[in-house]
């Protein structure tokens, strides 16, 4: 039997030591083979070859011993060592009382479900925008629901580079983009006004008020079940959104736009005056549910309660609730009002974006185009009794 390579020898039935110093310091790392002669023969080369590239200058602990303690502290990256597991785990503790909680939950999802089962066992210099761009062109979702996904794994590379775990984030100066098949059904449907007044016909009291609100603000309804009076200046016509409920939980607008200042149009100040005597006593939410007068929780119960009932008796279309505030986008702008402020009005930031999801309604909502909202509530609700 050959003489033994110097810095290699039988640790354990099981493994091979190898033995060098790197950066002053004396390594011994462990593998995982049987000491045969073909092994030790292997760990000795591999030995050398770690000892040339020390010398070189380019040897990267971890790239040989990702396992080993000493990878962390002693790679020339401490990224190299640490896997997109880890480091999303450590990343989303950081956020906890960063985020609401809602968004918390959507990340720790996210990470769970979807990152530590594509890329969880990787390092963090080993994840390259190919395999970023294979993982999109595989997605059945859409894009806006991709792109979510990859807010976790955007924020820990952030930050991993701010650390200098990293030296090359695989995501800056790239958005992913997929081709996505036409939609059977356009997202945004809205109502007619004479839909609009059927459905205010089939309603009544409280959920009436609330529909008639709804078409005339275009809040969201996680803003119209977050609504307090508090919040409402009925003498100078005006309300503040400050607050939503989600899954819920009430939480504040994620943008300066979504906080904001809207002018109560006649429909919407008709329509709090007459919910008045139903709950501006209490002090609280503007509107409850009729049925426990408890605060509406979400959106659903409202749906399966509340609007599809009232769908069905106005012998309408169906249409989600949702399609009350793209109403209400679509309404204004036809009646000549300025997409700017309708943007103001919905809590857009960007006016550009109105007119490209709501133009195309324009011609068929009011062909007078130009007269102003006022016009437009006189012709199509004047017809319309209230039913309190």
């Amino acid at each position: 039997m050959g003489r033994r390579p110097a810095g290699v020898r039988a640790a354990t039935k099981g493994s091979v030591e190898i033995d060098f110093y790197y950066r002053g310091a004396r390594c011994r790392e462990r593998l995982k083979l049987p000491p045969t002669a073909a092994n030790l023969k292997f760990a000795a080369n591999l030995k050398a070859q770690i000892e040339s590239e020390i010398a070189r200058g380019s040897f990267e602990y971890a790239k040989f011993f990702p396992d080993s303690r000493r990878a962390t502290t002693l790679s020339r990256l401490p990224g190299a060592a640490l896997t997109i597991e880890k480091s999303l785990g450590t990343w989303l503790a950081g956020m906890k009382g960063q985020i609401q909680h809602t968004t918390f939950d959507d990340y720790d999802k996210a990470i769970q479900n979807v990152w530590v089962p594509a890329f969880g066992p990787k390092r963090l210099t080993e994840l390259t925008r190919g395999e970023l761009k294979e993982w999109v062109s595989a997605q059945t979702c859409g894009l806006k629901r991709i792109r979510n996904l990859l807010l976790p794994m955007r924020g820990m590379y952030a930050q991993a580079m701010d650390d200098e775990q990293i030296t090359a984030n695989p995501f800056i100066g790239w958005t992913p983009r997929k081709i996505e098949a036409p939609k059977e059904t356009d997202d945004v449907d809205p109502f007619t006004p004479a839909e609009v007044a059927a459905i205010l016909e089939a309603s009544e009291g409280q959920i009436r008020n609330l529909f008639q609100f709804g078409f005339w603000t275009g809040l969201r309804t996680s803003e119209l079940i977050a609504l307090r009076w508090e919040d409402v200046d009925l003498v100078n016509g005006m309300m503040t959104i400050r607050r939503a409920k989600v899954r819920k939980k009430v939480k504040t607008p994620k943008t300066k736009a979504g906080r904001r200042t809207v002018i109560l149009l006649a429909p919407a100040l008709e329509a709090l005056r007459s919910q008045r005597a139903f709950t501006q006593p209490a002090g609280a939410e503007v509107f409850l549910n009729p049925r426990t007068d408890a605060p509406w929780l979400h959106d659903g119960p409202i749906r399966k309660t509340a609007w599809h009932p009232a769908i069905k008796r106005a012998e309408v279309r169906y249409r989600y609730p949702y399609q009350m505030r793209h109403t209400f986008a679509s309404t204004l702008l036809s009646a000549g009002e300025n997409p700017v402020w309708v943007a103001s009005m919905m809590g857009h930031k960007d006016w550009t974006m109105i007119v490209r999801t709501y133009g195309r309604w324009i011609p068929s909502v009011a062909p007078d185009a130009g007269q102003k909202v006022a016009a437009v509530w006189s012709t199509s609700g004047q017809h319309t009794a209230a039913k309190r």
